[in-house]
């Protein structure tokens, strides 16, 4: 069975992450941000979402891990910041039901919801630029990088949040994930 860890950045969706992961059949488990890298022994990791940066514990450390991560949210934008991107403040702000345009209909990660689908997410802050080797696989009207993939390191980002009802096609982003993991 694939295992796939859910890293807690002290989000308010984090426990739908790790319950949306074992609805679809994943061995998960919801683990601290402190946790030491060496203690992980997983085939991939979610990296959630979370009300700061000041609050990501050892999450940079996960990146070097060479599993698949999928970061949500806060979990994508310190991917993004870690590995040479820029992050801001997104000019729309709190949470909204926004319609997403998928980019590149071969991505491993979101693809499969092409062309468009509707989302549930928070622009208070979100990636401004890409890191070198990502591609910009998501967009919409309110946030010009809604999604990114680094396939060759298969490192992807949402800024939305998958877990949540009001995401039409959420629980398709966490199978691809766990495809993409095993």
């Amino acid at each position: 069975m694939t295992r796939i860890d859910v890293i807690d950045n002290h989000g308010q969706f984090t426990h739908l992450e790790q319950r949306a992961l074992r609805d679809i059949g994943v061995d998960v488990d919801l683990i601290e941000n402190t946790t030491p890298p060496e203690e992980i022994d997983a085939d991939g990791l979610v990296l959630s979402g979370g009300p700061s940066m000041d609050r990501i514990g050892n999450s940079p450390t996960y990146l070097d891990l060479d599993v698949p991560i999928l970061g949500i949210c806060l979990g994508m934008q310190l991917m993004a910041t870690e590995l040479g991107g820029t992050v801001g403040a997104g000019e729309y702000g709190g949470y909204a039901d926004v319609t997403v345009e998928i980019l590149e209909e071969d991505d491993p990660l979101v693809g499969s919801l092409a062309p468009e689908t509707r989302v549930w997410a928070s622009h208070a802050d979100e990636v401004k630029e890409v890191p070198t080797g990502f591609q910009r696989t998501a967009t919409s009207d309110v946030c010009a990088v809604e999604a990114m993939s680094d396939t060759d390191r298969d490192l992807y980002g949402v800024q939305w949040h998958p877990e949540v009802a009001h995401t039409e096609e959420g629980q398709a982003v966490f199978e691809n994930f766990r495809t993409v993991c095993e």
